[in-house]
């Protein structure tokens, strides 16, 4: 099924529903949920996933699983999704949280061929063992660590989108403490108590991860200096130790 709504084939008798989707350009899919969890993989381009726990920033040629009944929204950048959507009962194994994956080739083969079902497509040949075989690769993938969690509170998780969408390398935990009425010690400590990490460990992650969008439309140096790193060295250093795999793997020129 290509460019089609879920809700129009949602109520049909299918474990695995694959829909192939085309999205103009900077295309925001606002906040809603799936009865069913969704597998969503971009084809092309860069998508950013938003929850109330988190963002999830998918490289092109990875996905995202997303479960049943998550509030999430959806920036698309230059995406063709290949999407499959996957009754509850059908993958108890479904992660908790989203999770970014890696698309090796069969996935990858499998999910362009299934978008090409009709809604209620034959269980009892080549189709129903597509279906089947793609859940058994999806179980199979490790996630990767295209995410920053968000704080629980409304103030820090505020902060946090603030700074998501434009990454400064002046911002200062001070100066974060300060918006919030905190001493430093004080907002320092809350805020690792709700992420996990320090303020500058998070904005130093974050910072990385508004690197991949950038990357598909300029180069390592000029990410590196929009960013604030002191070289494209540097910055492909640190991009390396996060996510394991060079910058240069996500520009368009790869």
């Amino acid at each position: 099924m290509k460019n089609v709504a879920l809700d129009a084939v949602d109520h049909v008798d299918r474990a695995v529903l694959p829909i192939g989707t085309d999205y103009p350009p900077g295309h925001v899919l606002d906040w809603h949920e799936h009865r069913r969890a969704q597998f969503l993989y971009g084809a092309t381009g860069v998508m950013v996933v938003d929850t109330a726990e988190g963002t999830w920033t998918v490289p092109p040629e990875r996905a995202v699983l997303i479960p049943a009944a998550t509030q999430h929204r959806v920036r698309m950048l230059g995406v063709s999704t290949r999407s499959l959507y996957v009754e509850p009962d059908a993958v108890p194994w479904w992660p908790a949280t989203c999770t970014v994956v890696d698309v090796p080739p069969l996935l990858r083969e499998l999910l362009l061929s299934a978008v090409e079902f009709e809604p209620d497509y034959s269980m009892s040949g080549r189709e129903g063992c597509i279906a089947t075989l793609l859940l058994h690769e999806i179980a199979a993938r490790t996630p990767l660590p295209f995410h920053v969690a968000l704080p629980s509170s409304a103030d820090l998780a505020e902060l946090c989108r603030g700074y998501l969408a434009a990454p400064d390398v002046g911002v200062t935990n001070a100066a974060w403490a300060g918006r919030t009425a905190l001493s430093e010690r004080a907002f320092t400590r809350r805020f690792r108590s709700e992420t996990g990490e320090s303020p500058a460990v998070w904005r130093g992650r974050a910072r990385l991860l508004a690197a991949v969008p950038l990357l598909r439309t300029a180069s390592v140096s000029d990410v590196a200096g929009r960013l604030g790193y002191a070289s494209p060295a540097a910055f492909t250093a640190a991009f390396t130790r996060v996510f394991g795999l060079p910058p240069s793997r996500f520009t368009a020129a790869h």
